[in-house]
């Protein structure tokens, strides 16, 4: 996921271009599900089109909506993909002005006007995330609990027995191998590091 982007806060973007207004709104999304309820909220039943394209990782889908084929969703996509987001869906509406544009003219105008969007808005860096199950004894609990942002760990549960503890954990992907070497030196071996996934 190295130098990809998703969007920190939904993102607007109003246009006219030859008398027909376009309105982009992006927002981040973690499935396309989310995709398409984004769509559902955002769309607007008395506009001339709703056009939109979504790209979750390698999946990815898009709709010209009534537009000629391949004027509207495609460039749309290609603005999330030229602006290095990921798990972001992009809705541009148009309200037709009267003037035409031509399948140049329409391409440009809803890619443009994503794009543009795109690049003024809040983005933040994606991160790959691991989940580990981590087995260990109660001594070393305080301190593995003190070093969680050390490795920007975030813990998802924690349960004990009359053995110890039983953490499930998400951290960056490039961490584990450092947070598994730390465990290991902390427990003298004991300590259990597995891999969710």
């Amino acid at each position: 996921m190295s130098g990809l982007h998703t969007l920190s806060a939904p993102a607007r973007l109003l246009q006219d271009i030859r008398k027909s207004r376009f309105l982009a709104n992006a927002a981040a999304v973690d499935d396309p599900e989310q995709a398409l309820a984004f769509l559902a909220d955002i769309g607007d039943a008395l506009a001339t089109h709703n056009c939109w394209a979504y790209r979750i990782g390698q999946q990815y889908r898009f709709s010209d909506d009534g537009e000629p084929g391949g004027t509207a969703g495609r460039p749309i996509l290609q603005a999330i993909e030229g602006q290095g987001f990921d798990r972001v869906m992009v809705v541009v509406t148009r309200w037709y002005g009267g003037i035409k544009l031509g399948a140049g003219g329409l391409a440009r105008a809803y890619g443009g006007c994503a794009a543009e969007c795109l690049r003024l808005a809040a983005r933040t860096p994606l991160i790959d995330m691991a989940d580990i199950r981590l087995d260990c004894e109660f001594s070393i609990l305080p301190i593995l609990h003190a070093r969680f942002e050390e490795f920007s760990i975030s813990k998802l549960d924690e349960s004990f027995d009359a053995h110890g503890g039983r953490l499930q954990l998400r951290l960056p992907r490039d961490r584990v191998e450092a947070f598994s070497a730390f465990v290991r030196d902390l427990s003298r071996g004991r300590a259990l590091v597995k891999r969710a996934e």
